[in-house]
């Protein structure tokens, strides 16, 4: 058994001090405050539950920077981002991919987080050719999970049409599609990928969207894998609202909340355009809203109503989305600071009994852990080991204890103070260093030399 001896940890039912936590097989087999720190065992300063990233594209982390010059002309908006996204992507080969997902999940880890759900939709070569593999792609992203130690939910995504009108895949998105036989052999490739890994990485099923799938084909894609997440994007921007409205006759929001089973399977992503009616019938679902602050700030998508959903009992989680930045603490602190903005108030996330940060924390961590088919999510016997330590040495965390820490890390702070992760139980971080930093850092900068040089 391996044990955390920690100053303060955050447990179901508050704040404890001297807690030891043992780990056995992965899971959580002890946890006990006011305990003597036991011979061997790792110290840390703060424990906290450790969130899953719920939503990655992990391939889209070579693009950071690269977009941020206006086109001529038209105004820049997520639609021109998506133009130039599909011309950067039908460069990438299986061999690129790997390595950028390598990439961008070290980065998960040194921000904080234990596991990622991969979004994973780039699947064919250039022009839509199959690889005699049909699950290539994923069997790279697993091979990445693999290298880093990550906990990886890998979500194979559908992908059959242009646009609600059913128009063809343009040449940007061909690499994506599949009908739904192409699609539950892809599903079972990226299953068997999956299987070799540790036995908490699990897959999940991801119908895109309701511009990328017809209605006929969300029910038939969810039941493929029936007790598997379901991760679907769901309005983001105000022209998929006025699409989806005027060819299925509702909002995308209430037009799944009338037509689909939703429930504590599914994760929702973005859902920036939701009104505040269609955010209530969500948060009374059970499922997860998964929301990415700094990529929905990138591609001005809009503000979820994060103050109406939790105050409803919603759960949510947050990602990174296009991996522009990896910043866990900057991801919940978008957030917030979202709120605020659009109410003109403070502490909008804030309940009287937990502060903004502590909110913040512990949410990210239960609803990732939900949204990514984990059980982990909170510091108790039974649960994955999904763990995280911030150092209490640096200045702004000087007597900060309790709540306060979690604020001095979300607002004062940042990623650099986590120094140590556990992904069920393996201590993939530690110092605020990963074993293979070095060469994951080569094989990217290798591939990002080539693609720029292109």
């Amino acid at each position: 058994m391996t044990t955390i001896w920690a100053r303060q940890a955050l447990l179901p039912g508050g704040w404890a001090g001297d807690v030891a936590v043992g780990i056995d097989g992965g899971r959580i087999a002890s946890v006990a405050p006011s305990s003597p720190a036991p011979a061997g065992a790792r110290r840390v300063a703060t424990l906290l539950p450790a969130p899953a990233n719920l939503h990655s594209h992990a391939f889209q982390r070579a693009m950071a920077g690269l977009t941020e010059r206006r086109g001529p002309g038209a105004q820049d908006s997520f639609w021109t981002w998506r133009r130039q996204m599909y011309a950067f992507l039908d460069r990438l080969t299986p061999e690129d991919v790997e390595a950028i997902a390598a990439f961008v999940f070290l980065e998960m880890i040194e921000a904080g987080y234990a596991a990622v759900a991969e979004f994973h939709y780039l699947h064919h070569g250039p022009g839509g050719r199959p690889y005699a593999a049909p699950a290539e792609m994923a069997t790279r992203i697993a091979a990445a999970a693999a290298t880093t130690g990550i906990g990886l939910t890998l979500l194979p995504v559908l992908y059959m049409q242009g646009g609600c009108d059913g128009r063809p895949l343009s040449p940007g998105q061909d690499r994506f599609g599949s009908d739904l036989d192409g699609f539950a052999r892809l599903l079972d490739g990226a299953a068997a990928a999956v299987a070799a890994l540790p036995a908490d990485c699990r897959t999940g099923v991801a119908p895109h969207s309701l511009r990328a799938v017809p209605p006929h084909a969300l029910a038939a894609a969810a039941a493929l894998h029936p007790a598997a997440p379901i991760h679907m994007h769901l309005a983001e921007q105000e022209a998929e609202v006025a699409e989806v409205r005027a060819a299925l006759g509702a909002r995308p929001a209430d037009w799944l909340l009338d037509h689909a089973d939703v429930d504590g399977r599914w994760c929702l992503i973005h859902c920036t355009q939701t009104e505040r009616a269609e955010t209530l019938r969500l948060a009374a679902t059970g499922a997860v809203a998964g929301l990415c602050p700094i990529t929905e700030s990138s591609l001005g998508d809009g503000i979820f109503d994060g103050v109406a959903y939790a105050g409803a009992g919603g759960r949510w989680g947050v990602g990174s989305d296009s991996n522009i930045r990896i910043a866990l603490a900057e991801e919940l602190r978008t957030l917030e600071y979202s709120q605020r903005l659009r109410d003109r108030t403070r502490a909008a996330l804030a309940t009287p009994d937990r502060s903004t940060g502590r909110v913040l924390v512990e949410a990210a961590a239960q609803g990732g852990a939900q949204a990514a088919g984990r059980e982990a999510g909170a510091i108790a016997p039974g649960r994955l080991a999904d763990l995280v330590a911030l150092d209490g040495g640096h200045p702004d965390m000087a007597g900060r204890a309790g709540d306060l820490a979690l604020d001095a890390w979300v607002f004062a702070r940042d990623d650099r103070i986590v120094t140590d992760v556990w992904s069920a139980g393996r201590h993939i971080l530690r110092d605020g260093a990963h074993p293979r930093a070095a060469a994951i850092g080569r094989a990217y900068s290798a591939t990002m030399a080539r693609l720029l040089a292109g």
